[in-house]
């Protein structure tokens, strides 16, 4: 028979996978999409625009764009623990690199739109259960 400290810790774990899948799907929703955007294939100019108005070269939403996606595919495949971790790391220096250029162009509203951005992958990141995490 479980004990309530068992049955707790159970009911803890099985919120934590859920919460864990949630965001780890947004945020592979997020990429994938964003990928796209970033691409031009679902947008018409909306992104260059942004990255024209932010000072940076008209190449840069193309090399996000494949990463992204990359990255999307990464964090949802079973194993490849090592890949997950590297891809993490992008989402966040990806989201935050967009989050302190908009703070520095002055856009406040964009600022606290794309920290949105890095919480959720933080949030999934923090989550993974076991099999999704590397042996330290």
């Amino acid at each position: 028979m479980k004990t309530n400290n068992e049955t707790g810790s159970t009911t803890k774990s099985k919120i934590f996978l859920v919460l864990y899948w949630i965001t780890t799907v947004a945020v592979a929703w997020e990429l994938m999409f964003g990928g796209l955007w970033d691409l031009d294939i679902l947008n018409k100019g909306y992104v260059q625009k942004v990255i024209a108005d932010l000072g940076y070269p008209h190449y840069m939403p193309y090399i996000f764009g494949t990463w992204k996606i990359l990255a999307g595919i990464a964090i949802l495949l079973p194993g490849f623990k090592r890949l997950k971790e590297w891809a993490y790391a992008g989402i966040f220096f990806v989201f935050s690199g967009a989050c302190f250029s908009h703070l520095f162009m002055g856009e406040t509203g964009q600022t606290i739109g794309v920290l949105m951005f890095i919480i959720i992958p933080i949030v999934s990141w923090a989550l993974r259960p076991a099999s999704r995490r590397l042996a330290v």
